[in-house]
């Protein structure tokens, strides 16, 4: 079954983490074994081979560099025009992916019906390497120097963006940080309606949430978030903003890191054997999505598993992304439908993007 992954931070990978996409997981792992540097060396979950063998022929993939005070976990840079930079450099490795036939940028309608075309059938489409397509997508503005920017990113492919990540944004705050959005950050929405760019509210407060629903008259989804009542956390969303954002016909992509999957965990403490945490418990996350909702038609899968963690991380019965294709035979066990099932693998979310760009 075919598999759209709307959030992984693919270019961070590549490029601060300096791990070459190209090979397999388990080729990535014994290349880091042993080494320390950064959160989820030598554990890794994502590379291209895995995500073809798990039938992802289609994802969204983000660029992240911000400025965010105080500094931010990953990717944060001193000024604007250095997070600019970064994620310009980020952007040429996804062009250099395309040269070399990994990857295809989607853009709009017609590139979005020929990669779905291409990966019909999808254990052919593995088989035969096809190019991942991939919708460009920004986690947090700071990158945007002036609101000039965003209409040159919007030339270069990007087509969905978060307003914020973590701590004070340049334009919206952050889910760990109270306040609401800045006046840059409103003017920042209006002008991405006029570009026809789908707004990703995963990430920002409550307060900026609120405020950009009202905003904001295009496309929104929720990328990678989870729901705030099964795990009690400010990052996760309450059933007050699910029923909000099924009422703006928006898709919530479920998130696969540990610490939003089940309560209690510590982070940095807490190991997934521990707790038993295993890929059911996100699916009990779309399923609280489904029951809110009354249908199968605003969930789908936003992994995350390649934003800054690895195994130490990720569901137990979860070694690579391929293990994704385990949600559809664990949403047939609940008596989702197969139309059901392949709405919450891929559909959903292609019907979000056919929505936004027809």
């Amino acid at each position: 079954m075919l598999i759209f992954d709307v959030h992984l931070d693919l270019s961070l990978n590549a490029i601060e983490w300096n791990r070459d996409l190209r090979l397999s997981v388990d080729e990535l792992r014994r290349q880091e074994a042993g080494r320390s540097d950064l959160k989820g060396r030598g554990c890794g979950t994502v590379a291209l081979p895995d995500m073809r063998r798990g039938h992802m022929g289609l994802c969204v993939a983000t660029q992240l560099a911000g400025c965010m005070k105080p500094r931010g976990p990953v990717a944060c840079w001193e000024s604007p025009p250095q997070a600019w930079a970064m994620t310009q450099a980020q952007l040429a490795w996804y062009r250099a992916m395309e040269e070399c036939g990994e990857m295809r940028q989607v853009r709009d309608l017609a590139e979005l019906e020929a990669q779905l075309e291409r990966w019909s059938d999808p254990e052919a489409a593995a088989a035969r390497g096809e190019a991942i397509g991939y919708v460009l997508s920004l986690e947090g503005a700071d990158s945007m120097i002036t609101l000039d920017y965003l209409e040159r990113a919007w030339e270069q492919g990007l087509r969905a963006m978060g307003p914020s990540h973590y701590g004070v944004g340049r334009y919206a705050m952050g889910h760990d940080v109270t306040g609401g959005l800045k006046p840059e950050g409103r003017d920042l929405l209006r002008e991405m309606d006029r570009l026809g760019m789908i707004l990703d509210v995963t990430h920002l407060n409550d307060a900026c949430f609120w405020e950009a629903l009202e905003i904001f008259e295009g496309p929104v989804w929720a990328s990678h978030s989870n729901c705030r009542s099964l795990v009690s956390d400010v990052r996760q969303f309450s059933d007050e903003q699910i029923r909000a954002l099924i009422e703006r016909g928006s898709v919530l992509g479920c998130v696969f890191d540990t610490w939003m999957m089940v309560p209690g965990w510590i982070r940095g403490q807490t190991q997934p054997e521990e707790v038993g945490v295993m890929i059911e418990h996100a699916v009990r996350h779309i399923d609280h999505i489904c029951q809110l909702a009354g249908n199968a038609r605003h969930c789908g899968i936003g992994s995350d598993l390649d934003g800054g963690f690895g195994k130490e991380q990720s569901p137990v019965d979860l070694d690579t992304i391929a293990d994704l294709q385990k949600v559809g035979e664990l949403l047939r066990q609940r008596g989702f439908t197969t139309e059901d099932v392949e709405g919450v693998m891929s559909g959903n979310f292609i019907r979000a993007l056919r929505q936004a760009w027809s």
